[in-house]
């Protein structure tokens, strides 16, 4: 069976920590045609170039500050000190743009890309246009920062939005799936690239193991059965099926970068709840968000 989980370290390509999903990636993925993910550990003064393609781009700082020099012009990303600190500037390139990432002090940088032909503008969207939404009830209580759906950005073919979830609640659920074109639904490839912390004011020790879950299953004859413990830098990809949830552990707050696109005609984000667990919703008009959210700095 394909490998569908790529621990921290197990997809580092040169420069980069990550490197999934795009032509130059030299971790091959049978059958993956619609979404990529780089991430680097940069440090001060790093600058990194990725040349002009058919693909759209969005630059997302995970921690630290960057620049993104771009058809003449340079964009400034003012960037976070994590991911459990609030949404960040990012930069979405157009299509067939080449960039080049910089940094005055080092950080930790995401690009997430998807192969594009129809052309759209260059946009920096900078952390207080970001429309943050506290999604679920109760314990499936989270925080989605939705910087590159629809609503929130024109673009060619892909849907990318991050997650936080507090610490002992389930996120992406209940399992849900997009994976054919139907009625409701729309076909899409999707990735998650995981970050954890010790949550706040926590009586962790130092040697304390953040980590979270990630649950993926068939919602047809094709076969797939994820069930992985995550930890920064991790990835998990999901070609099909129900997917969810995504747990983060007592004591600890899991976040996850998610790209999504596919195949189909139309740019949208259409789902299929599994019909053993959908009516979960239901009870969430009865319970309160989470008072932990939202995250801030």
């Amino acid at each position: 069976m394909t490998n569908w989980v790529y621990p921290a370290g197990s997809a580092a390509d040169g420069d980069w920590a990550v490197s999934l999903g795009t032509e130059e990636s030299a971790v091959k993925v049978e059958g993956w045609k619609h979404t990529g993910i780089r991430v680097a550990e940069m440090t001060a003064g790093q600058r990194i170039e990725l040349g002009s393609k058919a693909e759209e781009r969005i630059v997302i700082p995970l921690n630290g500050s960057f620049t993104v020099q771009a058809g003449g012009e340079e964009y400034a990303l003012g960037g976070r000190d994590s991911v459990f600190t609030g949404p960040s500037d990012v930069f979405y390139s157009g299509t067939d743009a080449a960039i080049t990432i910089g940094t005055n002090d080092g950080g930790r940088v995401a690009i997430a890309s998807a192969p594009a032909k129809n052309a759209y503008p260059p946009r920096l969207i900078m952390a207080d246009e970001i429309p943050v939404e506290l999604r679920g009830a109760g314990n499936c209580s989270r925080q989605v920062h939705n910087f590159g759906t629809p609503a929130a950005l024109e673009a060619d073919r892909f849907i990318v939005c991050e997650v936080l979830t507090p610490a002992g609640n389930w996120s992406s659920y209940p399992p849900h799936k997009h994976d054919v074109e139907a009625e409701g639904e729309t076909n899409l490839e999707e990735i998650y690239y995981f970050e954890t912390q010790v949550a706040k004011d926590s009586p962790a020790p130092a040697e304390a193991d953040a980590m979270g879950y990630q649950r993926v299953y068939a919602s047809d004859e094709r076969p797939i059965d994820v069930s992985a413990e995550v930890r920064t830098g991790d990835v998990v990809l999901v070609p099909y099926g129900w997917h969810g949830p995504a747990m983060a552990a007592p004591g600890y707050d899991l976040y996850y970068l998610n790209v999504m696109a596919g195949p189909g005609p139309v740019r949208q984000w259409l789902i299929s709840d599994d019909p053993a667990h959908g009516w979960i919703r239901q009870v969430w008009d009865e319970q309160d968000i989470d008072a932990r959210l939202p995250f801030k700095g």
